[in-house]
């Protein structure tokens, strides 16, 4: 463990002298290069070459590490979809007509159109009204830090925890899930809540919502905290209840912030991989497209195109989200 930690700090002790460095020297050679001196025509041309210049020593870095770890890899799975399982063989759009013909494949598009529908709207349902609700009462911080707390575990870590919370004993013997447990108390039958097809899926929402309804409570609480006090007051004096309050008042001025955390929640679901993996590693339909793509990486030795179509599935399923929020965004900006 010590030595991680020392490695880890090494790492970005060298990393920030590494980035000093580099500008320190690139703007020196800069200078050097294209000196202020000379005639006057020549110091202006010189100074106006810097001034175009001197950005790109900035961003440079990034667009070439932007390059190397997005463009290429986006290009080079595009083009790997085209091939065999090796990579080798050129099988046109074989890999796509599997994928279309794939029972398996067709299971994880519903499963992902699910999760997309549940859980980015319940975590920013939750969210918003938790930050409402902890804004009225004295322990509302107290009670924010709790909700917030799953966010500080790993994917992997609440499925263990919630592995638990949904554990079966079969037989007679003591039942340890909290579901089962409760279930049983109340005259029910105990049941492998995980293996139930369709509802288990929901069961393994549950996890997703657990963990990223504290971040939308922290963002929309700050939003909330930015409506002004004389629009509450106002609705207030002319006879607006909570309800009318919350809906008419509270959700439209910080609409903006409730599509920013919606939105940002859908990629994270397209995304999801380790809570369907710990679980349930796909079984009992609930396979989703970032699981059966890493299933088609290592099955049987692994099959580079059908995993390179799915990775290629998800990425134009995440674009347009993407797209939508950089223009809003852009919009937003535009607008102020």
């Amino acid at each position: 463990m010590l030595s991680q930690i020392v490695s880890a700090l090494g790492v970005v002790v060298v990393a920030v002298f590494a980035c000093s460095a580099y500008f320190y020297f690139s703007n020196k050679i800069l200078d050097l290069a294209l000196p202020v001196a000379g005639d006057i025509r020549t110091a202006s041309r010189n100074l106006n070459r810097r001034a175009l210049i001197r950005p790109w020593l900035f961003i440079g870095p990034a667009l070439i590490l932007l390059f190397v770890y997005l463009v290429y890899p986006v290009v080079a799975t595009f083009i790997l979809s085209f091939y065999d399982r090796a990579g080798l063989q050129f099988v046109g759009l074989a890999n796509y007509k599997w994928a279309i013909g794939d029972r398996e494949f067709r299971q994880s598009i519903f499963n992902n159109i699910l999760w997309l529908a549940v859980v980015p709207a319940a975590c920013t349902f939750f969210g918003l009204v938790i930050a409402v609700m902890t804004d009225r009462i004295w322990w509302g911080n107290i009670a924010k830090s709790i909700v917030f707390m799953p966010m500080a575990i790993s994917f992997v870590g609440a499925s263990v925890i919630w592995k638990f919370i949904y554990e079966y004993r079969g037989g007679n013997d003591v039942q340890i899930g909290l579901l089962n447990a409760i279930v049983q108390l109340f005259g029910g039958t105990p049941e492998v809540w995980i293996s139930v097809p369709f509802w288990n899926n929901f069961f393994l929402m549950v996890i997703l919502i657990w963990i990223q309804t504290g971040f939308a409570m922290v963002i929309l609480s700050a939003a909330l905290r930015g409506i002004p006090e004389e629009t509450i007051e106002a609705a207030v004096i002319d006879g607006a209840n909570g309800w009318q309050i919350f809906w008419r008042i509270m959700v439209p001025q910080v609409w903006g912030t409730i599509a920013v955390v919606w939105t940002t929640i859908t990629i994270l679901v397209l995304k999801v991989f380790d809570i369907v993996l710990t679980m349930t590693n796909g079984q009992w339909q609930t396979m989703v497209l970032a699981n059966l793509m890493f299933d088609w990486m290592f099955r049987g030795g692994g099959d580079s195109g059908r995993s390179a179509v799915i990775a290629i599935i998800i990425m134009l399923a995440v674009t347009p989200i993407m797209v939508w929020n950089v223009r809003r965004a852009n919009r937003e900006l535009k607008g102020h």
